[in-house]
């Protein structure tokens, strides 16, 4: 049993919310929740993440790994004029 008057007050259904719109709830020592970015706007589990990829180093780790078959390994490492 917790310690009284040590504790915050626990919300148990606390709301979250993203640019002015309720996304969920949860268990919190707040009653309202503040975010900028949650899973469901967030890129990585959108489906809308980029890889940037400035310097060929996607697929020197491809190379190095064999996850590449030969013939894009071939292509990928000839030098463009």
């Amino acid at each position: 049993m917790a310690k009284s008057e040590i504790h915050p007050q626990w919300y148990p259904d606390a709301k979250v919310y993203c640019n002015g719109e309720l996304v969920m709830t949860v268990g919190s020592t707040k009653p309202e929740l503040h975010v900028d970015v949650w899973s469901g706007n967030h890129p990585f589990f959108t489906g809308t993440q980029k890889i940037i990829d400035t310097e060929g180093r996607v697929e020197r780790f491809l190379r190095k790994y064999g996850m590449v078959s030969g013939d894009q390994s071939a292509e990928t490492g000839k030098k463009k004029k």
